[in-house]
């Protein structure tokens, strides 16, 4: 029987002892008697009562070496109601044992099946009190950035926002659910009062006057904190003498192993098998692996100034651009819309304490976004702090200049640190250096029909069997020939990113494309018309299609008119998977025609698959047509439970997007996965690229990204987050370099001598 504490509302839930700021009747559940322990499921973990100095805590173990995901989840026998509590958050303890850092995932789900979905770190042997805001002023204050600052006043550390419904049905809450999803080691916490409870107070200017000049936190000191110009080039000055003359040995000119053995060269990088194992060779035959950072370019370093002009003064995009919004790099609004310039959001323009006025030397630092992909505002000023404080530290206004000189001091760091090359989303720029191995990448973007998955969260999918998605290939494909021109230098190139080609969990998520197409007209829809063919190919008959599919379709003219299909049984199920095949298939095998036809000595890297964007069926088609089958996956290690895929398709991986991150940096986010301090961070990235260099498939680990977000969130989309092997101020973050430098050191030796 579970211990009610004095519940008035018919609910039972999850803690009991300190009360926090209400009363007895908003603590959820007790564990002072072993009954309790009924209400708590686990998934891959195990469950007990622990004695705490006279008190009972919960203590959750959770089997997450050998599981991609473990969960301890808290119900009720009816849901709880929360309605009437006022602004108020669901509070919790958590002590940790271990010696290193926790990443928590937790979910709050009504009986609708909506999520209130946050994440935070458990600092290694630690123990604190944590809070999810679950109603209150600002919950719902769209500012334009991933994470704002905590409104709340209090003792209780915040529980960052991630996805999902902010505003759930608060009258029916059914469950909470902690997960560990992604590690490398099995996880032991308790967790003891869990409780409902109000801010002791709030801030109503928490958004305001966040950011100083040089566009740090201006609320609170942090390691590094610049707080004068004289004081970031004096850093600066002395990173450039520690920069001088610094490489790693045993590496050949294009950072193979030179201690290995050589094999065939052919002049340009290629992919083979050596002791079993999946390599890059490079150039001059030597095996090697690409361990580097990507997004190193200045696209992404501005951010939303709420400010904008007469809209009719703003350049827009030209017909047939191959470039995406956010890759465009400041894109000034001209010099006559200046006069015009006005206040478009005051939440935004409120954040600065510092802007420069236009025609001033700082104000060659502003831009502007003629669309965003979210946000308070959808276009509109922008405004680089980073590119601002490299006009500081090299004392010059001449934007090639200091272009120039980030450029060299960029290349010192990734020869100093150790990395083998660059990840995706370079600087061109750093493409005719030839100094340092690179990867190209290019967008297919144009006015080509689409199809929807169901899920599009960057945008839909294009229909491959469009002729002019094949048209728009190979223009992309053709404007990155004529950037890499043909050099040794370039490892390969990457063609879009992280597409939402399906989601994984049920039927209708899976085949979302499939179902999707089959609702439109084939004659406007030419992944309609190539299903449709399909399917008359196999069953001949609409009647032999109605009996597999347990349908009533009049005709195949009726079929081609678009069909809705509801009850899914195992012939659709099968057939959808033989379409998702083909569909993918066509997609990658346009691109790599276009590869191979205008870039035919330079391997093409696939899509980036995020790992909440693919199926079995995109996989096998990528690996049928590309060379290297790439993805974006944001945990913190290649666990095996998750990537068993690998031996089944057999074929060279690549990771091209992975971090860690920590607030200890004074921004307001992380990033998406949780560090508990920046000496964590290093832990971390150790322990996340070891894993893949021990991994016979992968032959390459690429983190994202080589600068901090915006404080305040970039231009397209809000990302905030502590991400960077710099930070915004262009200041190593020196723990996670000394981490990089000595799994770089050893990369070539672990890989393929076992010496770990």
């Amino acid at each position: 029987m579970l211990a009610m504490m004095g519940c008035t509302d018919n609910s039972t839930a999850i803690v009991d002892k300190t009360v926090g700021n209400l009363d007895s009747n908003n603590i959820i559940y007790s564990f002072e008697q072993d009954e309790s322990l009924t209400a708590v499921k686990v998934v891959n973990a195990s469950k007990s009562l622990q004695d705490n100095d006279g008190n009972k805590v919960l203590k959750i173990d959770f089997k997450s070496q050998a599981n991609h995901e473990s969960s301890v989840e808290f119900s009720s026998a009816k849901p709880w109601d929360w309605s009437e509590k006022g602004y108020f958050g669901l509070a919790f303890d958590i002590t940790s044992p271990l010696v290193s850092s926790t990443h928590l995932y937790v979910s709050v789900t009504d009986s609708d099946g909506k999520t209130h979905n946050r994440s935070f770190v458990v600092p290694a042997q630690s123990s604190d009190s944590y809070v999810v805001e679950l109603k209150g002023q600002y919950l719902n204050q769209e500012a334009g950035i991933r994470s704002n600052p905590d409104s709340w006043q209090d003792r209780y550390t915040p529980i960052i926002w991630r996805y999902g419904t902010k505003q759930i049905n608060l009258a029916k809450v059914e469950k909470v659910t902690f997960k560990v999803i992604g590690v490398p080691e099995d996880k032991s916490l308790t967790f003891d009062n869990i409780q409902l409870v109000t801010p002791e107070a709030t801030d109503n200017n928490y958004l305001v006057g966040l950011v100083d000049k040089f566009g740090q936190n201006a609320k609170i000191n942090f390691e590094n904190k610049i707080s004068t110009v004289e004081q970031l080039i004096e850093l600066s000055n002395q990173e450039q003498q520690a920069l001088k003359n610094t490489t790693i040995l045993g590496r050949s000119k294009f950072n193979g192993w030179i201690d290995g053995p050589k094999l065939k060269a052919t002049g340009f990088y290629r992919v083979d098998k050596y002791q079993d194992k999946w390599t890059l060779i490079d150039p001059e035959g030597y095996l090697f692996y690409s361990n580097g950072l990507a997004n190193v370019r200045m696209a992404n370093t501005s951010t939303i100034t709420g400010y904008d002009f007469d809209p009719n003064l703003i350049k827009q995009r030209e017909p047939g651009d191959l470039t995406p919004e956010d890759s465009i790099g400041l894109n000034r609004a001209p010099k006559d819309a200046w006069s015009s310039r006005h206040v478009s959001s005051t939440l935004r323009a409120d954040m600065f304490n510092w802007l420069p006025k236009y025609g001033e030397p700082m104000a060659e630092h502003f831009g502007y976004r003629r669309e965003v992909h979210s946000g308070v505002i959808p276009k509109g000023e922008t405004y680089s702090f980073y590119q601002a404080n490299l006009a500081r530290k090299y004392q010059t206004d001449d934007h090639l200049k200091i272009d120039e000189k980030w450029r060299e001091t960029t290349l010192k760091r990734m020869q100093a640190w150790g990395f083998t090359s660059f990840g995706n989303w370079i600087d061109p720029n750093y493409y005719d250096m030839e100094e340092f191995p690179y990867f190209a990448n290019g967008w297919i973007i144009g006015d080509f029909k689409t199809v929807s998955s169901g899920n599009d969260y960057w945008s839909p999918l294009p229909d491959p069997f469009d002729p002019k998605f094949k048209e728009r290939a190979y223009s992309t494909v053709k404007q990155v020939a004529s950037e890499v021109k043909n050099s040794p230098w370039c490892v390969g190139v990457f063609i879009d990113n992280e597409k939402s080609w399906g989601q994984m969990g049920n039927v209708e998520s899976q085949y979302g494309i499939v179902i999707s197409a089959l609702s439109l007209e084939a004659n406007s829809s030419p992944t309609k018309a190539k299903f449709t063919q399909i399917l008359k190919d196999k069953y001949q008959t609409v009647n032999a299609l109605n009996s597999a599919w347990q349908v009533d379709v009049a005709s195949w003219k009726s079929f081609e008119q678009g069909v809705k299909l509801t009850d899914i049984n195992d012939a659709m199920i099968k057939d959808f998977s033989t379409m998702l095949y083909v569909f993918g298939h066509k997609y990658f095998s346009v691109v790599n025609n276009a590869m191979d036809e205008l870039m035919p000595n330079h391997l093409y890297m696939g899509v980036r698959f995020a790992d909440w964007g693919m199926t079995p069926e995109l996989r096998a088609a990528a690996a049928d047509v590309v060379d290297v089958v790439s993805y974006n996956y944001y945990k913190e290690a290649i666990n095996e439970d998750f990537w068993t895929f690998l031996e089944e398709i057999d074929r060279p991986s690549i990771i091209g997007e992975f971090h860690n991150g920590a607030v200890d940096s004074g921004l307001l986010n992380p990033g998406l996965i949780h560090a508990a301090s920046q000496e964590d961070r290093g832990k971390k990235y150790t322990e996340y690229v070891n894993s893949a260099i021990d991994n016979p498939y992968f032959v390459g680990t690429h983190w994202f990204q080589y600068i901090d977000s915006p404080l305040t969130g970039r231009a397209l989309d809000g990302e905030n987050y502590n991400v960077g092997f710099v930070s915004v101020t262009d200041i190593p973050y020196q723990p996670l370099v000394d981490a990089a430098k000595k799994v770089n050191r050893n990369i070539y030796n672990r890989r393929f001598t076992n010496d770990k």
